[in-house]
């Protein structure tokens, strides 16, 4: 038994004290079943003699279930038989002692206001972390302004060409559909009440006022936005952004300006495109349902005069969603930080803020043209 696997002996004197004595090797190869027979039998009661004449081997795994199996106290005198085996044993309870338990899970009604809390917290911290970058970004625009010698032109064009030209066929695209979509639906609905040529005025107005500019600003939000901030965000995390600090180059006059100078003068181009494709789209449909020429669509859309009115309303819209797509863009991409997980999550926050901040605006300037009568 000596050089066995473990065993042991339970003896209980006339008094019902507990003798117990161990045997063999008591360590993680040889003891088996045996630490869960011994905590069936002992059930946690205490241990009052410990006999360890015959014990070859003991070490963590051994007291662990010595442990887990009875109450054996710790000081030094009880384990007098082989003081290792105690020092092992009083190392592994001071372990577990120190083992907190799991901490209990909080109500439905604590998870509520705690995922309320840092919802506000957060909201909180990106207002300030914004109004920072707002600060930093118009200081960076009088700096550019002031000193137009040092604009770097390549990067402008570079930015123009990729946030503006590339983005003409889908906006074109996108935009003739939704005007086709437009004429489909009033010409069907106005010529039930024999009016289906003001399908014509429909068509415009929509195009012309709403249509074009936010399908234009959200399509920019999805394809720009998202990329200024994934491309800002690659640079934040291989340290170039660090590197031209120290280089002496400010990043915002380097990575932001030319995207938000890119932004600002192609997304009014691209909504005027826009309204052409919406037109051409509406016009078609009109011309198929209605037998309405391409003509008498256009003379329709000018004979009273107030579609430019509507044609401006749109325009003025487009430099305040191209501002405010370009900034939030940037703004994500200069908040990732170190790992991929930022990366992403400051992408999809680029594009939902932007797409959000679009419908707020566009919500507000309703509002502003309703009171001054436009």
């Amino acid at each position: 038994m000596a050089s066995g696997a473990a065993d042991y002996r339970v003896d209980t004197d006339a008094e019902g004290r507990i003798a117990l004595a161990l045997s063999g090797s008591w360590s993680a190869t040889g003891l088996g079943q045996i630490g869960a027979d011994l905590k069936r039998e002992l059930d946690g009661r205490t241990v009052e003699r410990l006999d360890l004449s015959e014990l070859t081997r003991f070490d963590t795994a051994g007291a662990l279930a010595l442990l887990q199996a009875a109450d054996v106290a710790k000081d030094e005198a009880f384990w007098a038989q082989n003081p290792q085996a105690g020092s092992i044993y009083r190392t592994v309870a001071r372990l577990e002692d120190m083992t907190m338990p799991p901490p209990a899970r909080p109500s439905p009604i604590t998870r509520g206001f705690s995922k309320i809390g840092r919802g506000v917290f957060d909201i909180l911290n990106e207002t300030v972390a914004s109004c920072a970058f707002l600060g930093r970004l118009m200081i960076s625009v009088a700096s550019t302004l002031r000193y137009p010698g040092k604009i770097r032109w390549a990067a402008w064009v570079s930015q123009i060409e990729k946030a503006g030209l590339d983005a003409i066929p889908i906006v074109v695209v996108t935009n003739f559909f939704i005007g086709a979509v437009i004429a489909f639906i009033g010409v069907d609905l106005l010529t039930q009440f024999g009016a289906g040529v003001f399908a014509v005025q429909l068509i415009g107005v929509s195009v012309f006022r709403e249509f074009a500019v936010v399908i234009t600003a959200v399509l920019l939000a999805g394809r720009s936005a998202s990329s200024f901030a994934a491309e800002i965000g690659s640079m934040r995390m291989n340290q170039e952004v660090d590197a031209m600090q120290v280089m002496g180059v400010d990043p915002f006059q380097a990575l932001v300006v030319p995207r938000l100078a890119a932004l600002l003068i192609m997304l009014p181009l691209l909504t005027f495109v826009a309204m052409l494709g919406g037109l051409l789209g509406g016009m078609l449909v009109s011309w198929n349902q209605l037998g309405v020429g391409p003509a008498f669509f256009m003379q329709r859309l000018a004979e009273d005069g107030y579609m430019p009115k509507h044609m401006m309303v749109g325009l003025i819209k487009a430099p305040v969603f191209a501002l405010v797509v370009a900034a939030i863009g940037c703004r994500q991409g200069m908040a990732v930080e170190g790992d991929v997980e930022s990366l992403g999550y400051r992408v999809t926050a680029a594009v939902v803020q932007a797409i959000f901040a679009i419908i707020l605006l566009d919500a507000v300037f309703a509002l502003i043209f309703i009171e001054a009568g436009i």
